[in-house]
């Protein structure tokens, strides 16, 4: 009868435990030299971050990049930073024609999912020169996506020719006829009474197609449709509105011209996808 050995243990090692001081010891060691160095730049150069406050440079640019970070959350960096930008060229559309007018105007304030607003320290004179500030907008808005649009067919580029389509779009929707969208100030170079038309139309479209946006539009739209409706028999108001045959024909055959082109160029840089 064979007799069994057991084998002998191995030895046992020693067994240190991870401290999360220790972690963060060693965290603290690695991040310090690189926030060492930013808080000395900082310091230097201090005076620069003083003249961004000052010029608001900072709060445009600040809303800008929350802006991106919120639409690359969805659809990836490339996108937020190029719909960001197409926001800006159309901003810049009515802060260059409000500064020829010599109105006072700030600088883009971005507001993520909601585009972006220019600050008014007065209103133009008359709805004539409101049309033209609400239409240099789109106008330029539309040149910066065709701008993208060339250069998505140049490089064969799906990307920028989507981005393309999204700004026709973007600019397209800003042309539905009520306040405050920019259709809405063009429109009451022709009529004021269009107001109606397009607020019955974004009510079709808060239906069929309900989202927030639409919603938030609505109200809007409709509260102050409502408060120039009740103010339209002041005499201010009288004035304010009236406008000259030849500037009404110029805003309608630039309004629908441009209506027009947004969407043949929506319709050319639409991309098909296979399901």
């Amino acid at each position: 009868m064979s007799q069994f050995t057991p084998e002998p243990e191995p030895p046992l090692r020693d067994y240190k435990p991870i401290h999360p001081e220790s972690r963060l010891r060693e965290l603290a060691r690695k991040l310090w030299v690189p926030l060492a160095a930013l808080g000395l730049l900082l310091a230097k150069f201090k005076w620069i971050l003083l003249a961004v406050f000052k010029l608001k440079v900072f709060t445009t640019s600040a809303s800008m990049l929350v802006s991106v970070a919120a639409y690359a959350w969805l659809w990836g960096w490339r996108f937020g930073v190029g719909f960001v930008l197409l926001l800006l060229v159309h901003e810049m559309g009515h802060v260059l024609e409000l500064r020829r007018q010599g109105v006072p105007a700030s600088a883009p304030l971005f507001i993520p999912f909601m585009g972006a607003v220019v600050g008014m320290k007065q209103m133009p004179k008359d709805a004539w020169r409101e049309a033209q500030v609400a239409l240099a907008g789109p106008i330029l808005g539309s040149l910066g996506a065709a701008v993208v649009w060339i250069a998505g067919e140049a490089l064969d580029s799906d990307f920028l020719v989507a981005l393309a389509f999204t700004g026709f779009l973007l600019n397209l929707f800003n042309l539905l006829p009520i306040v405050p969208l920019d259709g809405g100030r063009a429109v009451a170079a022709i009529h004021p009474a269009i107001w109606a038309l397009g607020l019955a139309g974004l009510i079709a479209l808060a239906v069929f197609f309900p989202n927030p946006i639409l919603l938030l539009v609505l109200v809007l739209g409709g509260l102050e449709l409502w408060h120039r409706w009740q103010a339209r028999g002041h005499p201010d108001t009288a004035a304010y509105y009236r406008v000259q045959p030849w500037q009404r024909a110029a805003v309608a055959v630039t309004y629908i011209g441009l209506a027009l082109a947004l969407g043949l160029a929506m319709s050319a840089t639409h991309i098909e996808r296979d399901l």
